[in-house]
């Protein structure tokens, strides 16, 4: 079920589905490195403007799937307009500053973008555009990702499925006189 907070932002009640905490797992894959699995943290959030924040935390995977390495960090901002066009800029650990537009599908939580406009610092590897679509598709956010450099067309190259953590506690605080018989140990 999407909730929609009371303090967010009326412009923002088409991107609420984003809201929250994820986490879960994907695969990354283009030509010259290596394939792996990743894990990933992702957090949408407002403070009652008109925009989400963004935060993206991702580390490789072990064949165990423990931590072995950090992959990629993003941060961000995104803005929807009135005829549903999305607006995202980010910027990437790796050097790299973006510029995306797309829209929010008609009748569905799906997000397309496309890079408009890309900046790169001098040590920033090669990197000429990308798209990405997110989905909300039953409680869970998918996404993948698509990137091309000047050597390597438009391809796919990042994807995960990821689960909305839930903190128990946020539950417990609007239950009254629960018994403290053990079961109610969040309370």
């Amino acid at each position: 079920m999407i909730e929609i907070p009371s303090d967010l932002h009326p412009d923002l009640v088409p991107l609420a589905f984003l809201l929250g905490n994820w986490t879960g797992a994907g695969v990354a894959e283009f030509p010259g490195t290596d394939k792996c699995n990743f894990g990933q943290e992702v957090t949408f959030s407002h403070d009652g403007r008109d925009f989400l924040e963004y935060v993206s935390h991702s580390w490789v995977l072990d064949d165990e799937g423990k931590k072995t390495a950090p992959l990629e960090t993003e941060t961000g901002y995104w803005r929807i307009d009135a005829e549903r066009k999305v607006e995202a800029v980010m910027i990437r650990d790796q050097g790299v500053a973006e510029v995306w537009y797309g829209e929010l599908a008609d009748q569905k939580p799906q997000i397309d973008l496309a890079t408009d406009a890309i900046a790169r610092t001098a040590s920033a590897g090669e990197y000429s555009g990308g798209k990405r679509l997110y989905g909300y598709v039953k409680g869970d956010l998918m996404w993948v990702g698509e990137k091309a450099t000047p050597e390597v067309p438009l391809r796919p190259y990042m994807s995960a499925h990821l689960k909305k953590v839930v903190d128990p506690s946020e539950w417990a605080k609007d239950l009254k006189d629960l018994p403290d018989d053990g079961i109610a140990f969040f309370k």
